[in-house]
Formats: C-alpha cells, sequence, structure tokens
C-alpha cells in the first residue's frame, strides 16, 4: 500500500442472499484525490460506499481505510474510524426540522465537547466556504435544491474529515448548481487535503473534476483510468456511457421474440 493511499478495497466480493453485487473488486483513492465510481444502476456503486462506510462486511476481500482493515474492527473502533469520514447523501437529507445552522452544528455537538461559541465559528467558517454564511437561519424548506446540497456539503466536513464520500452530488440540480457543486468538490478536496469518492451518472461533470475514474458494470471493474483516458477510451461500454448513447452494450430493446415473429403470431391469434 502506498504510503498516501487511504482507501484501498482489494479482491471485494459482496451480494445480497443468492444475488452476487460485486466480484472480485479492486479500488483505490489516495490523499487529496477526487476519485469518481461510475456504471449504470444497480452495478453496486453505492454498496461500494457502505462497505467502505462499515455498513455492511465484505464477503471476501479487504476493506482498508486509513490502513485500518474494515472487517477486523469491533464496534468501537468502527464508530471512531466513522467519525474521520463524511457522508453527502442523495438530495442532501438534511434533518427538516433544523435550521441550516443547526444541521452542520449537529455531529460538532454530538461528537465533540468544543462549547457552544466554538461550534458557533466552526459552522460559520464551513458555511462560508459553500456560500451560504448568510443563510445559516434558514430552514431545509425555505433552500433551493442546490442551497440544500451545499448545506449537506458543509456538514459533511464538519469535523474536518479525512474522507468525504458523496452519492450522486448532482442529482436534479440545474446547470449552475451542478457546476457550483463540482466546483466545491474539488476545491475543498484540494484545500482539506482529504480524499472525496464520488458515486455519479454525470460523466461529463465529473470528468471535470476527477483525478480518477472506476467504471462498474455488473459487479466488476470493466475500465479505469483518469478522464483524459475515460474520455478516450475504444471500451464499448464505456464509449457508451460517457456519450450518452441509446443503444450498445446496454441495449435499448428489452430482450424479446423477433419483432417481426411477435406480429405473425399477433395476426394468428386475432
Amino acid at each position: 500500500m502506498h504510503n498516501d493511499t487511504l482507501v484501498e478495497i482489494e479482491d471485494v466480493a459482496f451480494g445480497y442472499g443468492a444475488r452476487p453485487v460485486l466480484k472480485g473488486i479492486n479500488l483505490r483513492a489516495r490523499s487529496g484525490q477526487v476519485v469518481a465510481i461510475m456504471g449504470s444502476s444497480g452495478c453496486g456503486k453505492t454498496t461500494l460506499l457502505r462497505l467502505i462506510g462499515g455498513q455492511i462486511k465484505a464477503r471476501q476481500g479487504t476493506v482498508r481505510v486509513a490502513g485500518e482493515s474494515l472487517g477486523a474492527l469491533d464496534q468501537a473502533g468502527l464508530y471512531r474510524l466513522r467519525r474521520k469520514m463524511g457522508m453527502l447523501f442523495q438530495f442532501g437529507a438534511l434533518f427538516t426540522d433544523m435550521s441550516v445552522f443547526d444541521n452542520v452544528a449537529f455531529q460538532l455537538r454530538e461528537h465533540t465537547d468544543l462549547p457552544e461559541d466554538a461550534i458557533r465559528d466552526l459552522v460559520l467558517m464551513k458555511l462560508h466556504a459553500v456560500g451560504l454564511r448568510g443563510a445559516a437561519e434558514l430552514m431545509p424548506a425555505e433552500l433551493s435544491g442546490g442551497m440544500a446540497r451545499r448545506v449537506a456539503l458543509a456538514r459533511a466536513i464538519a469535523l474536518d474529515p479525512m474522507l468525504v464520500m458523496y452519492d450522486e452530488p448532482f442529482a436534479g440540480l440545474d446547470p449552475i448548481s451542478l457546476g457550483v457543486t463540482g466546483n466545491l468538490i474539488r476545491r475543498l478536496t484540494d484545500t482539506l487535503g482529504l480524499t472525496s469518492l464520488v458515486v455519479t451518472h454525470d460523466v461529463q461533470e465529473s470528468l471535470k473534476i476527477v483525478d480518477y475514474v472506476y467504471f462498474v458494470s455488473e459487479g466488476v471493474i470493466v475500465a479505469e483510468g483518469t478522464a483524459d483516458e475515460i474520455r478516450a477510451s475504444a471500451l464499448s461500454y464505456v464509449h457508451q456511457f460517457v456519450h450518452g448513447e441509446a443503444d450498445g452494450p446496454v441495449p435499448f430493446h428489452y430482450p424479446g421474440p423477433d419483432y417481426a415473429t411477435d406480429l405473425q403470431l399477433g395476426a394468428m391469434h386475432a
């Protein structure tokens, strides 16, 4: 393992019941990197985040964060490691009955013994970093989708984590909010020296900010590389995904009998 490797997944397999989801995954993310995990719906991207966060355990292989194997940690050790991780859930998942300020302050109040004046300074610092210090007293219902996502990002970095995981951070955002969120992920990663793992379908926005990309399909990594390498990939699945083509390895038509035969059978039964 390289000294600056923060997340390392080696030969990991996982499944729900008899259904395999991940099959022999190998992935590495270093400190200061933005790493994207891409692939079609249901391919196992969010499952990877759950493994890294210790919500589920691999059936095979090893998941390491900061050199620690998650499978070997007891509950206290897992909670200790989780406090060094931040998570931005899809659509933000803010506490609806708390103000913007209290959403960001929540982890600081739960996991530290800091006095309230110190918590206030830290919350305003995090909100200022995402451009929303002036919205501190607003409620989540008063925020636009893009603002809610930025508050969720401020909450995710409240405890100065070494790792932040993003589950579809660009989903449902308008073009301006999309660009702002992408730039924030890149800037905060660089400024704080943390590692960002981004699960996303938004290829074009992601390729502007990432250092490395892993493409997952049917439970295995089918391609990996820098943004330029992924754009230039000759692999048909990656090409279809990057260019948004309707037909290819992921077919437009759901498998079925020949169309002409279907029509003939319909005529015979008419």
